[in-house]
């Protein structure tokens, strides 16, 4: 399941510096048009965004539990159906208990090679309208280059900003290969990776931390 979905994850986490993901330049979505969004938190603190791919198990970054020693007293769950996460009492939202977090096995936290990982969810969320799973890519699809890449989250809206409460997005244009692996060097991996491009005004991480600007 891992190679399945890999390209699906990484159209949506291009490389950054520092992990510490924002939506920088991008605009307030409207509310509940991206009904597979996930905000995974930890112990009722937004920790990343992820999305829902089948009922009951949620597709992430690894890099989100990286210092999380998950011994059982951790509270980690994801929220779902939200558009405004600090409004606990939004009607649209479903609570779910995280049961245990998949990460690659390949997974190099230094290198951030191989940076997915699959939640397993200990019940299955309610499916609505504002509650979607979204379809998958086609195993070893290719992404164009300069195709325009949406990516939304909750993150920060700015450099050393709070995390945004509502659910952001911007658009980026995904890069060539040769682009990419000249910029990153060994960090870039062809088989599993895309980056975007930044214009200093957009981008997902934060804009100093970016080495595309």
């Amino acid at each position: 399941m891992f190679f399945s979905i890999s390209l699906l994850v990484l159209s949506v986490l291009p490389l950054c510096g520092a992990m510490e993901s924002g939506i920088i330049g991008g605009n307030e979505v409207k509310p509940h048009s991206r009904p597979y969004m996930v905000s995974f938190q930890i112990n009722r603190k937004y920790k990343c965004g992820g999305m829902l791919i089948r009922s009951d198990y949620v597709l992430t970054a690894a890099h989100c539990v990286d210092n999380t020693e998950y011994s059982g007293k951790d509270q980690l769950e994801v929220v779902l159906g939200a558009h405004n996460i600090s409004l606990k009492k939004e009607p649209q939202q479903q609570r779910i208990q995280v049961q245990k977090y998949i990460r690659h096995p390949c997974y190099k936290q230094e290198e951030r090679q191989n940076d997915i990982m699959l939640l397993k969810l200990k019940s299955k969320a309610k499916l609505n309208k504002f509650v979607k799973v979204i379809a998958l890519p086609k195993k070893n699809e290719n992404i164009p280059d300069s195709q325009n890449c949406s990516i939304a989250g909750w993150g920060k809206t700015e450099q050393n900003s709070a995390e945004s409460s509502v659910l952001r997005e911007v658009t980026l244009k995904v890069l060539k290969n040769s682009k990419c692996k000249n910029l990153w060097q060994n960090y870039f991996d062809t088989g599993s990776m895309i980056c975007t491009a930044s214009d200093g005004n957009k981008a997902f991480c934060q804009v100093l931390q970016c080495s595309i600007h």
